[in-house]
């Protein structure tokens, strides 16, 4: 652990003591409560969670002042950050790598840590009353949260104003109302500030895709109300149509296939459609149906019928990639590591040629020579085609703990560098997103590991480290750790104490009973 300075080493000695100690908690027995105590705990817990924020953003803007922008390259040479790239901007003097960092410690994504340092400013420099009032317990994390995103870029003056005239009802009010009134007030004193936030909200929209457990997924964009609400009119128009022509399924399953085909074929039926890069990941039992372990397309689970229907509509098997796409098959074996990836052709080539090393007029069928399997590695610098395929498809997406940046927007980089002796193979080469490829290159203290099968530990300069595996590989099963006792109630010391406290010695029977001779029947109990 680094040692932490305190205005004196007595005082440094006991920081150090008081972080090695174990998280925790002082909870009473729950089971013994009655209905107005669980209710006045409750409460109390509430309070404590709002401290807790607080000191979480206290410890957040502390972070940031330790980490200074000493080691960031200068607009100008080589690796600087570009003008007007925004990701993980915070204070003058701050590292642009702090928000990275941050987001390792948070074991959260770079977004949800750049929040959190954005919110911990507001509250410091345009909300100090509701930060008290947070630090106190008096108002709760979400009500503090939402005053924080309606006034955290405003102008401290007016932000004061507003605040001065919210915070005394603000736990009385619902946390929509709170935002809402907050907005009100800020529109009222100030349109100007209004039509900016609306103007930043448009320049960061953007498109999102969430999956679904049952094999579908939702795509949904972040647009101008008016927008939105004009494309919804033309789909719902669209749809009321086909159901007037005698389409007789449910008008919402409409309304979804006329989303589908308007986003894919844009021109209409008469047109070509948009380019695609399908990648179709399974497993060789799953596909041979002797196993229902699930696969992906593109990432998005699916079951293992799916993805075999899927291959039925394949070339020999049906479909072929869209012009201008591309179609992958990803073989993995049963824990999901990667095995190899290859396309259709390669698939027919195979089939046809068969193994290389024997003789294809069948003498040989079923020699178990490999055919397919990991890119070969390369001296030069630059990655294979095939490399690129299989790293891209292995990962998916940016690698560093809690990113997801997809691939398309990613960098092959070398984990351990080739400058520095690193093999152009799939075993050293990840995907990083720019700002994180950046992050690797130039931030000092950072640590890369990468395991032959994918897996990436990451470790920041403060000695915290995580870990990425690639998304279809499943760690090894391991037997439950035991649990430790359960102390917090009367029930659980009890059965610790029965469980840990030793038998008593067997001593035979007390001194004033007479002892059973070898023909005496046994006592009776």
């Amino acid at each position: 652990m680094a040692r932490i300075s305190g205005s004196s080493t007595f005082e440094g000695l006991l920081i150090d003591w008081s972080i090695d100690q174990p998280v925790g908690i002082s909870r009473l027995p729950v089971e013994l409560l009655s209905r107005a105590q669980v209710a006045a705990e409750l409460e109390k817990v509430q309070g404590r969670k709002a401290m807790t924020a607080a000191y979480e953003a206290a410890l957040i803007l502390r972070m940031a002042q330790l980490s200074p922008d000493d080691h960031d390259r200068r607009p100008g040479s080589a690796g600087a950050r570009s003008v007007g790239w925004t990701a993980g901007a915070g204070e003058p003097g701050v590292s642009e790598f702090f928000a990275g960092e941050l987001a390792m410690v948070l074991n959260r994504g770079r977004g949800t840590a750049t929040h959190r340092y954005a919110r911990a400013r507001a509250w410091r420099d345009n909300l100090p009353g509701t930060y008290a009032a947070l630090g106190r317990g008096e108002l709760d994390e979400s009500r503090a949260a939402a005053l924080a995103d309606v006034l955290g870029d405003v102008d401290p003056q007016l932000a004061a104003a507003i605040e001065g005239r919210l915070l005394s009802e603000a736990v009385d009010l619902s946390v929509t109302t709170l935002r809402s009134r907050a907005l009100e007030l800020l529109a009222e004193l100030d349109a100007a500030a209004a039509d900016e936030r609306r103007e930043e909200a448009q320049q960061a929209a953007d498109v999102f895709l969430q999956p679904r457990p049952d094999g579908m997924a939702t795509l949904g964009a972040d647009l101008p109300a008016d927008e939105a609400a004009e494309a919804y009119a033309v789909i719902d128009t669209l749809a009321r149509l086909a159901k007037a022509d005698g389409d007789q399924r449910p008008i919402a399953r409409i309304r979804t296939e006329l989303y589908s085909l308007l986003l894919r074929r844009p021109g209409g039926h008469g047109q070509p459609d948009v380019t695609a890069h399908l990648s179709i990941t399974a497993t060789l039992d799953s596909l041979a149906g002797v196993t229902a372990q699930a696969g992906t397309v593109n990432g998005l689970v699916i079951t293992a019928a799916h993805v075999r229907g899927l291959l039925a509509r394949i070339a020999a098997l049906g479909l072929e990639p869209p012009p201008g796409g591309s179609l992958t098959f990803a073989i993995t074996d049963t824990d999901g590591r990667l095995l190899a990836t290859t396309t259709v052709a390669e698939l027919l080539r195979i089939a046809t040629t068969g193994c290389p090393e024997h003789p294809a007029d069948g003498s040989a069928d079923g020699c178990g020579c490999p055919v397919l399997g990991m890119p070969a590695a390369t001296e030069a610098y630059a990655h294979t085609a095939r490399q690129e395929r299989f790293v891209t498809t292995r990962d998916r997406c940016c690698r560093m703990p809690n990113c997801g940046q997809r691939v398309g927007w990613t960098d092959l980089d070398h984990v351990v560098p080739h400058a520095a002796d690193g093999d152009t193979t799939c075993t050293n080469l990840c995907c990083l997103c720019r700002s994180h490829h950046r992050l690797k290159t130039f931030a000092p203290g950072w640590h890369f590991r990468m395991e032959p099968d994918g897996t990436l530990h990451v470790t920041t300069p403060t000695g915290i480290t995580r870990t990425t595996r690639p998304p279809g590989l499943r760690t090894a099963r391991q037997e439950p750790a035991p649990q430790p006792p359960d102390l917090s109630t009367l029930t659980g010391i009890r059965d610790h104490l029965r469980q840990t406290s030793p038998d008593p010695p067997d001593t035979g029977p007390p001194a004033h009973e007479p002892q059973p001779g070898p023909d005496d029947d046994p006592p009776p109990f």
